[in-house]
């Protein structure tokens, strides 16, 4: 793992207690970061998390590292921002940890993604109708604004296979907690997982798992490239339809999908960037969007309105 900063800065880390986020926790106190804050939040959702949280904190104590946890109802927040228990489970971490980093002056954060979730990530996406840009890999560096806070998230895992942690986690005997969740085929990244991956593999006789990264990183170059193009920067509170209607069609989608993506909506598909996109005909003038959201289209402008914007992040 290399890094473009010294390990004596102090840097948070999101630890569930799992096998993923336990390994990169010892890859970085072996590497000489000794100056993380241990960051865990129980999501509430299993009667074992908080022995998770108990394991955690024990964790960080043996390591003579700071701790910062909370636990939240997942199934309580998914229930009131309509949203799926995934989706709510990602966002109330995310708010998590920039609570976290705005109360320490430390917004670096190290979280486990891995070479398997870049390409599950890429299928769920791909399935779910996302465009190019939601195609994209995860970046080993990037930045997330939450709640006011300008996240930077580092991903030393981006490049390492599952079955790799495996083999560290052993020859090591790495400690960790298995989440049962994580085999609940109620979840969809565990039907991709356990059954759609394994069935396209058996279909075709091979692993499908790199050819699936590569393509991810592939789409990120260019949507880096695509990002650079001045109508994607700076997208204002409101598009104006007119001058939305003079872009090509790929671009129209792009800067609607970034739109979107800015102004907080989650879950964001073909289906929701061509319902938004549908406003510029002038057959519609309100669209509904995921979690709460809505798409309105008056005066020759598009926003964005909802129980969801009013409540914030």
């Amino acid at each position: 793992m290399d890094f473009v900063f010294p390990p004596d800065e102090r840097c948070l880390i999101g630890v569930s207690g799992g096998r993923d986020s336990v390994a990169l926790l010892h890859l970085l106190f072996g590497a000489g970061f000794k100056n993380l804050i241990v960051c865990h939040l129980d999501h509430g959702m299993r009667a074992e998390s908080r022995e998770d949280a108990r394991f955690v904190a024990s964790l960080a104590k043996q390591l003579g590292l700071r701790i910062a946890s909370a636990r939240v109802n997942v199934v309580a927040l998914a229930k009131r921002k309509k949203q799926s228990l995934e989706t709510a489970a990602r966002e109330a971490r995310y708010a998590f940890f920039a609570r976290v980093a705005r109360l320490e002056k430390c917004p670096r954060l190290f979280l486990a993604h891995h070479a398997d979730d870049q390409a599950e990530t890429f299928l769920f996406n791909l399935f779910r109708g996302s465009a190019a840009a939601g195609l994209a890999a995860m970046r080993p560096l990037a930045t997330r604004m939450v709640g006011g806070v300008t996240l930077q998230i580092v991903r030393p895992l981006l490049g390492m296979w599952r079955e790799e942690i495996d083999a560290l986690i052993a020859a090591h005997k790495i400690a960790f907690r298995e989440d049962a969740s994580n085999t609940d085929p109620r979840h969809t990244r565990n039907r991709l997982r356990h059954e759609i991956i394994p069935a396209i593999e058996r279909a075709l006789g091979r692993d499908i798992r790199r050819a699936v990264w590569r393509a991810a990183e592939i789409l990120r170059d260019e949507d880096d490239f695509l990002a650079a193009r001045p109508e994607l920067r700076d997208l204002p509170e409101t598009l104006q339809t007119s001058a939305l209607r003079t872009q090509p069609l790929a671009l129209q989608r792009r800067i609607i999908y970034a739109w979107l993506r800015a102004q907080r909506v989650a879950e964001i598909g073909f289906a929701e960037v061509e319902a938004v996109r549908g406003l510029l005909a002038g057959r519609r003038a309100k669209v509904n969007l995921p979690g709460g959201w809505h798409a309105r289209r008056r005066a020759k402008q598009i926003f964005i309105e909802g129980s969801a914007k009013a409540a914030g992040p």
